[in-house]
């Protein structure tokens, strides 16, 4: 049996209407393909990690590594505040890394349904709303009478977290012109 009697046999039983279901499936299924054989490959920007919003973006992921990781080093599950901190930390460091994923392979112009101005205006807005209030409860809650020997990695992480802050409020800003501009339109 040829591969082309195997497709005049699910034709056949597609006809069926108790099969609509997957005539469905295979109908979107030939769609997808169609779509994606037309356009397989990604293009790579890498003029982005040379505007300041890129660098920024860089920034950010190191820096957010960072503080992630010296609290993590720590016996931080002690303290709730420091719980606070490592979710908001590896959180918008992981979508972050997504973002300049998104950024660097140009995905951003295969998906013109999504608003990706507005989309990056309110990512980078609440980066940095909740990383303020991450770098001030950190900041707030390093004392030597809690853990003498955490002191330092916590103290460096709370001036890493403003770090982080300053920065996703410069991404805040350039989004915030781009959304205008687009606005305006």
């Amino acid at each position: 049996m040829g591969f082309s009697s195997v497709l005049l046999l699910l034709q056949q039983t597609l006809e069926e209407p108790r099969i609509s279901v997957i005539k469905t499936i295979f109908t979107f299924s030939s769609f997808t393909a169609n779509l994606s054989g037309s356009s397989s490959t990604l293009a790579y920007d890498r003029e982005f990690l040379r505007t300041l919003p890129g660098l920024l973006m860089v920034a950010e992921i190191v820096l957010g590594l960072l503080v992630w990781t010296l609290i993590a080093g720590t016996e931080y599950f002690l303290y709730p505040a420091f719980g606070w901190v490592m979710f908001v930390a590896v959180f918008y460091w992981v979508l972050t890394i997504f973002f300049l994923i998104i950024y660097m392979t140009m995905t951003y112009t295969r998906i013109p349904q999504v608003p990706w101005t507005t989309v990056g205006l309110c990512f980078n807005g609440s980066a940095f709303i909740l990383y303020l209030i991450a770098a001030i409860v950190d900041a707030s809650s390093v004392t030597k009478e809690l853990n003498s020997h955490n002191y330092n990695s916590w103290a460096a992480s709370s001036f890493f977290a403003f770090v982080v802050t300053s920065c996703y409020a410069g991404n805040t800003y350039f989004s915030f012109i781009s959304w205008r501009s687009r606005t305006l339109q």
